[in-house]
This record gives structure tokens, sequence and C-alpha cells, in this order.
């Protein structure tokens, strides 16, 4: 999820800080990364060079879209201050109540989400 008018990744928030802070935390204008067509932005350099290191750890999970949207086989973009980090990945839901289903069932919403996430993947930007 990439904001078309500002090139943002997750409306500029630091994805490490979910792992380091436990919580969504802007990033600094100068402290930024670009990878595939995104501007991540960062709180500070060590935060930087842990998602440059390991980018597939820190980005959300599904492109930042809803999991339980996308277990159900649609795209929906989550928010990301509506979020979960499970087994060690970041999640984003669109709203509460998605959350609440994925934290209900975590295992089950994910087995049925990366299942269905190719096919997914593929109708979003259409």
């Amino acid at each position: 999820m990439v904001d078309p008018a500002t090139g943002l990744a997750i409306s500029g928030l630091d994805p490490v800080a979910y792992f380091t802070d436990g919580r969504p935390q802007f990033g600094r204008p100068g402290i930024e990364l670009t990878r595939e067509r995104a501007v991540w932005r960062f709180r500070n350099e060590g935060n930087r060079a842990a998602f440059a290191d390991h980018p597939e750890v820190y980005r959300p999970r599904f492109g930042g879209y809803d999991a339980v949207a996308i277990a159900r086989g649609t795209s929906v973009p989550g928010h990301p201050f509506v979020w979960t980090v499970t087994g060690g990945r970041l999640y984003l839901f669109y709203d509460e109540a998605a959350r609440a289903a994925f934290l209900a069932d975590p295992a089950s919403v994910l087995a049925e989400a990366e299942k269905r996430w190719p096919d997914v993947a593929r109708t979003i930007g259409r």
C-alpha cells in the first residue's frame, strides 16, 4: 500500500517501530529508503538498517492489505493504526472488527489468506 500522491508506504510510519516500540511511530523525512517503488520512512538509522537487511520481516504481510479480507478472497487496504504482530510478521487491518476476527483464530485466517493471496494479489491495481 503506497500513497500514489507521496509514494510513502504505510503513511510514512516506521515499519520497524511496530516491532521495537510496540506501536506505530512516524518516520522522519530525512531517514528514508526506497524499495519496490515505495518510500519507507524510519525514526532512526538503526531502524533503516534493520529494514534494509530484512525487508521481508518488517514489511506488512500481504502488502498491507487486510488479512481477513484476503482470506475472504478480496483486497481491502489495511489501516496502519489497526495492526498486530503475529508470528514475527506485521499485519494491518481495515478496522477493529477485522483485527478482532483475526486475533480470534489467526492460524485459520492466515492459512486461508496464504492460499488466496496469489489470486487476490493479481487483482490489485486493476
